[in-house]
C-alpha cells in the first residue's frame, strides 16, 4: 500500500513538473490571426498579450469593416493559441483526463 502511494506521489510530482514546463512553453508561444484575406493581422503571445497589429490602409476606408476585421483577426489568434496550449497541456498530462470544468493552465 505504501509503495503505491509513493509511486502515485512520484507520478503526481512528475506531472506537475511537466505541466509547469508546458505552461512556460505556452507563455513563449506566438500566433498570428488574420482576417479579410490578410487585410488585418493580429499577433498574440501565449498569455494572450497583443504583440502586433497590422492593418492594410485599404481596410480603413470602412471603419465598421475594419473593426469587424480586427475582432475576427484577434479571435483567430486566440483560437490558435488555445489550440496550441491544449496540445501542450495534453502532452504534459500524458492524456490524463481532468475533471469536467477544470482547465489548464490554472
Amino acid at each position: 500500500m505504501r509503495g503505491n502511494i509513493a509511486q502515485l506521489m512520484q507520478q503526481a510530482q512528475k506531472m506537475q513538473e511537466n505541466v509547469q514546463r508546458a505552461q512556460e512553453e505556452v507563455a513563449a508561444l506566438e500566433a498570428t490571426g488574420s482576417a479579410g484575406g490578410g487585410m488585418v493581422s493580429v499577433t498574440l503571445g501565449g498569455r494572450m498579450d497583443c504583440r502586433k497589429v497590422r492593418i492594410d490602409p485599404a481596410a480603413l476606408a470602412d471603419p465598421e469593416m475594419a473593426e469587424d476585421l480586427i475582432a475576427a483577426a484577434f479571435n483567430d489568434a486566440v483560437n490558435k493559441i488555445n489550440a496550441a496550449s491544449q496540445e501542450k497541456m495534453a502532452a504534459a498530462t500524458a492524456g490524463m483526463q481532468l475533471p469536467p470544468g477544470m482547465k489548464l493552465p490554472f
